[in-house]
């Protein structure tokens, strides 16, 4: 049998992960198989509970992030994820829910995954440790410095992760490095890091629960609220929704009863003549103008539906 010490990198590699929080072994909770099934899920909720103060510890690192990263996609840029295992895969999954839910393209934001899509839902041995691969990946997208790149890792020394950021700041991009240790590579790596500390995990080194958790809630804000500063949104309305689904098309029109208080036959009309875009619908009923004027108006205002109101009211 291979010892351990047969392998220096092994023993390095573990001594280094002996010293981050996402590792840390708990010995409160050494018998926790053995509890009923009901303490355990009150334990782990109770665990669960802890992440959104871990988060809102960061939110001025996270604010700065998202305004930066708006800056660069008014400018036309893209929002790239680069992580591997489930950090990749949360990249990836917040990366595939804009297109639906703020209408933008698909190139827009964009989620890399070491070992490439296959590995969304079967484990690709080794891809994490390639700083290589990343900067492979990055280049087939044809990477440029008006994008933004966030590496997600959870420990925060994933090569993956790592060598996407560095990669990405070398060409000028912008770089946030998301983790969840202190002190981490990734974050010393980005012009941004954000380091969310949710502690030990329930079980050890298990980092799909709360680090997971948290990287969840950060990409949800960094999403969003990047969309919100780019006009994609009116109120807390998804005024950008894509009706790709009857879902969808029902949500529209109620996207639009809720910006204008109008009759559905109002709304039917009004979706009509802007072949059924919800924020020019809107802009037909609120400044009472026609279906190719919303356009011109929208296009002037760079998608504001709210600067474009001002624009029609001021004629």
């Amino acid at each position: 049998m291979t010892s351990t010490a047969d392998h220096p990198h092994y023993a390095e590699l573990r001594a280094e992960l002996d010293g981050l929080t996402t590792e840390a072994f708990r010995p409160d909770l050494a018998e926790i198989d053995r509890r009923s099934t009901l303490d355990i899920a009150r334990t782990m909720n109770d665990e669960d509970a802890t992440v959104p103060a871990a988060v809102a510890r960061r939110l001025p690192e996270i604010a700065a992030a998202i305004d930066a990263t708006a800056a660069r996609m008014a400018r036309g840029g893209r929002l790239v994820y680069a992580g591997a295992g489930t950090a990749g895969r949360l990249g990836v999954l917040d990366a595939s829910e804009c297109p639906p839910t703020f209408n933008t393209d698909p190139s827009e934001v964009l989620g890399l995954i070491a070992g490439g899509p296959s590995a969304l839902v079967t484990a690709v041995e080794g891809a994490e440790d390639s700083k290589e691969f990343a900067a492979e990946d990055l280049t087939a997208i044809g990477l440029t410095e008006r994008d933004t790149v966030v590496g997600i890792s959870a420990s925060g020394r994933t090569p993956y992760a790592i060598g996407a950021v560095e990669h990405a700041r070398a060409r000028g991009a912008l770089t946030i490095g998301l983790s969840c240790n202190a002190g981490s590579a990734l974050a010393a790596a980005a012009e941004h890091g954000i380091e969310i500390v949710v502690g030990p995990e329930l079980l050890t080194g298990s980092t799909r629960l709360k680090a997971g958790t948290a990287q969840k809630l950060v990409l949800n804000m960094l999403s969003t609220i990047t969309m919100i500063r780019l006009g994609k949104t009116y109120g807390n309305l998804m005024v950008d929704v894509r009706a790709s689904n009857d879902k969808l098309r029902a949500r529209s029109r109620r996207i639009v009863a809720l910006a204008t208080g109008a009759t559905d036959a109002e709304i039917e009309t009004a979706l009509a003549i802007t072949d059924g875009e919800v924020k020019n619908a809107i802009l037909t009923l609120l400044a009472g103008v026609d279906g190719p004027a919303a356009a011109r108006l929208l296009a002037a205002s760079d998608g504001h539906l709210r600067a474009a109101l001002e624009a029609a009211r001021a004629h």
